[in-house]
């Protein structure tokens, strides 16, 4: 088996495609370094400018009142941490925004205003187009892309071409298995694209990681480990896929247009022709859908408003009651508006869940989510963002509402000032905003990718092994 592998190997080194290859590679990781540092330092310094502001709005509304500080929220945007690993898949990132809006100030009145809620801005800018941009110089698609029409190139003759040099029939005279022929030469594949691939990683990460303004922490090296391993996966599957075809087709020839044609089916056409008719099966619901329910739920409010107005003659017990009647108005609003910006959020998040599981037929879709998930970018990596979001959204309002109960001059009514503690809060006691990723939470919304992805490749082995072992020479 070695003794294959390794004239394989030697019979690879010395051949054209894998110097075109070792060039090729070197080229995409070195212009992916060199736009990564470009354009990564300005997404820090805008994340860290963000932040600053949603500290001082903190404390400028911390210092006013409890009220001012419950009524603005903790501040217009929240913002998502960028992740150091995007240069490894960009591919889906544009599509999802970088924040999620603090909102307030629908209406406002004399006497009370509308409260903060979370809005969250559509997670893609084309409802009709939601398949991921695969046209950035990643990792994503480099490995998605070229690597694995680089496997094929050094598989479509592994097999045919023996054949037709009258070599194949002398090697299985020799009583060689001819299961250790052909994992010699997957072996042997393998690891001659996996020198070039591996240099170029290298050059890639020497790159990025040299310069001042990044930093990799462990645990974002542990992630790139990782995603090492699925790129090896991946190549896996395309030479099982070059070995079958080879094994089946007479002609060296004719098995690289079979080749050429299922990666651009598979690769090419699969993914974005699927995303686009899954996409229009249920889109969310559209802005002016958004506006029309708005107002109606506004609107349904209506009659607890006009039983809010104060007279002078009216007594405390009736004032109070009418405070809460307010108070019961506003909180009110703010519940309906915001859950009805979760269910469009929620319809979107259908939608952008259903292209993922219909074109995960494609193993190039397959990869470019393991990727994103690892990277911490694209789908998981937002529905990570939102989830500690909504989660700060509760602790911060658990806040408001325990300070002001403390205060035992207020009303206790939440939702108007009248009814609010007016003493300031101490702002380093407000809870901050923190943005972070799980790793475990990424290996289990990964599972199912890493199941499929591995159960093509043991599936196109096996069936490269079936045709091989039929093969009549």
């Amino acid at each position: 088996m070695w003794h294959i592998a390794k004239r394989e190997l030697y019979d690879n080194l010395s051949s054209l495609r894998f110097a075109l290859t070792t060039v090729l590679l070197l080229a995409l990781m070195l212009t992916n370094g060199i736009v990564y540092l470009r354009e990564h330092p300005e997404r820090v310094q805008e994340y860290r400018d963000g932040v600053a502001e949603h500290q001082n709005r903190l404390t400028s509304q911390a210092n006013e009142s409890l009220y001012k500080l419950a009524e603005q929220g903790p501040g217009y945007l929240l913002n998502k941490k960028p992740s150091s690993l995007r240069f490894c898949a960009e591919g889906g990132e544009p599509f999802f925004p970088s924040y999620v809006l603090g909102g307030y100030g629908r209406w406002g009145r004399s006497d009370f205003e509308s409260f903060w809620i979370l809005e969250y801005p559509s997670v893609t800018p084309n409802l009709r187009n939601i398949s991921p941009d695969v046209t950035k110089v990643d990792w994503g698609f480099i490995v998605g892309y070229v690597l694995s029409l680089v496997a094929l190139l050094f598989t479509f003759d592994a097999i045919s071409g023996e054949r037709e040099r009258g070599t194949l029939r002398l090697m299985l005279a020799n009583s060689v298995p001819r299961h250790t022929v052909l994992i010699g030469k997957f072996l042997g594949a393998l690891i001659s694209i996996n020198i070039p691939f591996a240099l170029a990683v290298l050059v890639n990460l020497l790159v990025i990681s040299t310069a001042t303004g990044v930093h990799l922490s462990t645990e974002a090296w542990g992630r790139l480990g990782i995603i090492f391993l699925i790129a090896l996966l991946y190549t896996c599957l395309f030479l099982a896929l070059g070995l079958l075809v080879s094994a089946r087709v007479q002609r060296s020839a004719v098995s690289l247009v079979i080749l050429l044609l299922i990666w651009i089916v598979l690769v090419v056409f699969t993914p974005n022709t699927l995303a686009s008719i899954v996409g229009g099966f249920s889109p969310p619901m559209s802005s002016d859908e958004f506006q029309e329910r708005s107002t109606q739920l506004e609107d349904e409010l209506n009659n607890l408003l006009f039983k809010y107005y104060l007279h002078p003659e009216d007594t405390r017990e009736d004032a109070i009651k009418k405070i809460q009647l307010g108070g019961e108005y506003v909180t009110k609003d703010a519940a309906q508006q915001e859950r009805l910006h979760a269910i469009l959020l929620k319809q979107q998040i259908s939608q952008m869940s259903q292209v993922r599981a219909v074109t995960r037929l494609s193993p190039v879709t397959i990869v470019q989510h393991l990727f994103e998930s690892f990277s911490g970018t694209g789908f998981e990596r937002h529905l990570q963002f939102l989830e500690n979001v909504q989660s700060y959204a509760r602790q911060f309002r658990a806040f408001i509402i325990d300070t002001d109960r403390a205060d035992p001059e207020s009303l206790h009514i939440f939702g108007i000032r009248t009814g609010m503690s007016q003493k300031p809060v101490v702002p380093e006691a407000v809870p901050k905003f923190e943005d972070t990723l799980s790793l475990s939470k990424d290996f289990n919304t990964a599972a199912v990718d890493l199941l499929l992805l591995t159960l093509f490749v043991i599936v196109l082995l096996s069936g490269a092994y079936l045709a091989f072992v039929r093969v009549e020479v």
